[in-house]
């Protein structure tokens, strides 16, 4: 018992970073909510339920655009479906034998900022308690943002109102970095995530798809690569 609380705890602390970025960018979609007049128990409710920020942001320009349920369920499912790739991968990090209730539990609360965070520990195996840390203070912080933003944020200055769009890209350059300081092989991947991503985004806005696709497609072909070229053998990522 003390052993997974304390295995909790540390993932409490490595997720700190990850809460502490997703609270201004929840409190600016709570604000958007609120200038666009969503009514605030539907926007409690997808912070609590749906937990994806950009599902969230497009979700309520989608309601107030009029769109049908399928075209809002279509457009996220596109947009979400590097989840299956981060769970699928974060479940073989997992130590011993876990339920799949418990399986259930931890891939809710993975977004791409605790994906990040749990593959890139040192650790060839990482307990369920750990990886419930890391998610359980990312997922409470996007709350409490979510909170402030709809009912304490209206009065910040309008400066402070439009910076908060960054914070989701300053908080996971912040939390690569490091990592890419240490290997050449995390740069390499990294960069060519980037092209491929860059590509298909300016692909996606010629040929009308969704960009969630360019997601897929940036993330299995530079994994392809890095497996290909920097197996284990050769140096450890």
């Amino acid at each position: 018992m003390f052993k997974n609380r304390l295995k909790f705890f540390q993932g409490v602390k490595a997720g700190l970073p990850v809460a502490l970025g997703y609270i201004p960018i929840a409190v600016a979609f709570g604000l958007l909510s609120k200038s666009l007049d969503i009514p605030v128990y539907i926007s409690v409710l997808m912070s609590l339920l749906i937990y994806a920020g950009a599902s969230q942001f497009i979700g309520v320009n989608l309601l107030v655009l009029g769109a049908s349920f399928g075209e809002i369920v279509i457009t996220t499912f596109l947009l979400n479906l590097r989840h299956f790739l981060m769970t699928a991968t974060l479940s073989q990090r997992l130590d011993g034998e876990v339920s799949k209730k418990w399986r259930s539990l931890l891939s809710f609360g993975v977004t791409d900022e605790t994906f990040a965070v749990s593959v890139l520990q040192k650790e060839e195996e990482l307990s369920k308690y750990f990886i419930l840390g890391i998610n359980t203070v990312a997922f409470v912080s996007w709350n409490v943002g979510t909170w402030l933003g709809l009912f304490f944020a209206a009065s910040l200055p309008e400066v402070i109102k439009v910076s908060m769009g960054i914070a989701l890209y300053a908080m996971f350059i912040g939390l690569l970095i490091p990592h890419i300081k240490k290997s050449k092989p995390v740069v390499v991947v990294s960069l060519l995530a980037m092209v491929i991503n860059s590509l298909m985004y300016w692909a996606s806005m010629l040929w009308g798809f969704s960009n969630g696709w360019g997601i897929i497609i940036a993330t299995i072909a530079s994994a392809a690569v890095g497996a290909s070229f920097y197996s284990e053998g050769k140096e450890q990522v």
